[in-house]
């Protein structure tokens, strides 16, 4: 026997079975999925589909749900995937995406389009998911701590060209969009190929476009810093990506990259507001958050926590004139006291300094770290904000809006 052959059950691919299907089964009551779906539909969505043409009593082929885009995204941004293309895959693959779609085809050009093309819609969705956190009482909105970081752009390193590079790359990118509009003559070419290399030659020029014109506010931002004077290195535009300039990273590298700003209740640890700047710099980006959190909860939060990239004169003396209490590090000056008041202070200054200088102060600052720290490694780390796959800032805030969004749907989950 023991020379006999193993007695095997082999697999057979050939049968044909018959087997009830019922989508709705698929996932387990609890899903995150199911979850998600259903704060979705409590949500008002008008705003995602006034851009839609399709009408009741017109001709014209029926417009996908917003519903069900916004929940694939949510869904998607949550489990930390970012590309249109993958969610695309996972919608006929995964038993979760299935469910969302509910037997509505899906393409990745719908999925990509919808994910930038919102942007109001989806800044007012935020503020909604805001006040119901308020209503449920997890939200108060009295000590916020805010923090940046800095994210690789979808552009690379190479595609930085001075001006004079630039206006050569606009003329020849001119001269390819006249040369392509030439082959409407061409019988070799079809309709959609020429239209598509149209499509590229136009985006090219407008890219190329861009940069030169942000290589002027780029120029006129570094001269506004130096005096008036010129800089000495001459400024360079990437024609890739043309709002995108290059920022020191944490590794300690410069890289095309944008800066993230994130403003977190400490209490609840949710993100009450949001923000995209094209400068590496934190200054002066504390006084527009505190009047977003403000016009999104109708509340200006009492104490404002940061760290020592945002204390500048200007924002010590607009966050007291406004009656924020400011916690942010004291930079220390040799072995001066840094809590000591300088004789150029103004007395906004003189007060924070006095505040920081108590260990009330000093506790209440431990919370920034706890705070914000968490919200940056949790949306890079586990959410989609590793590195950016759109171009432009206005896609880039509504990639950021996505991230807060799920962020804070997670942690309404999590408390219910």
């Amino acid at each position: 026997m023991a020379d006999s052959a193993p007695r095997l059950v082999r697999a057979d691919r050939s049968q044909i079975e018959l087997r009830p299907f019922d989508l709705d089964s698929i996932i387990p009551q609890d899903h995150r999925a199911r979850l998600l779906w259903q704060f979705v539909e409590t949500f008002d969505l008008r705003k995602f589909e006034e851009p839609i043409k399709a009408r009741e009593g017109e001709v014209g082929r029926s417009a996908t749900d917003p519903k069900i885009l916004v929940a694939l995204w949510l869904y998607a941004t949550a489990d930390g995937v970012g590309s249109a293309r993958e969610i695309d895959r996972l919608c006929r693959e995964h038993r979760a995406y299935q469910w969302i779609c509910g037997k509505v085809p899906m393409n990745y050009h719908t999925l990509s389009d919808f994910r930038v093309m919102h942007g109001p819609a989806l800044d007012d969705l935020f503020t909604q998911i805001l006040a119901v956190l308020m209503h449920k009482g997890l939200v108060e909105v009295r000590r916020v701590s805010q923090d940046g970081m800095r994210v690789r752009a979808s552009a690379g390193t190479g595609s930085f060209r001075r001006q004079r590079t630039l206006e050569k790359c606009l003329k020849r990118a001119r001269q390819q969009v006249d040369e392509v509009k030439k082959l409407a003559d061409d019988g070799s070419v079809n309709a959609r190929q020429r239209a598509a290399q149209e499509r590229a030659a136009r985006e090219r020029e407008q890219r190329v476009s861009q940069a030169i014109e942000e290589l002027h506010k780029l120029r006129e931002r570094r001269e506004k810093k130096q005096g008036g004077q010129t800089a000495k290195a001459e400024p360079r535009g990437s024609t890739t990506d043309a709002q995108a300039h290059k920022m020191r990273m944490p590794d300690g590298g410069f890289r095309p990259a944008y800066n993230l700003q994130f403003a977190a209740d400490t209490q609840a640890g949710v993100i009450v507001g949001v923000s995209v700047s094209d400068v590496g710099s934190d200054g002066g980006l504390a006084k527009p958050m505190i009047e977003q959190i403000e016009r999104r909860t109708g509340i200006q939060p009492q104490e404002f926590l940061a760290d020592g990239g945002y204390p500048d004169t200007k924002t010590i003396n607009a966050l007291d004139k406004m009656g924020v209490a400011l916690y942010a590090p004291v930079a220390a000056r040799g072995e001066e006291d840094p809590y000591k008041p300088r004789p150029n202070d103004s007395a906004s200054a003189r007060r924070w300094r006095e505040r920081m200088s108590t260990p009330e102060a000093k506790e209440i600052y431990k919370q920034r770290a706890a705070t914000s720290e968490r919200v940056n490694a949790d949306v890079r780390t586990h959410r989609t904000l590793d590195r950016l796959l759109v171009r432009g800032l206005t896609k880039v805030t509504c990639v950021v809006l996505w991230n807060a969004i799920a962020f804070n749907l997670l942690r309404i989950v999590s408390r219910t």
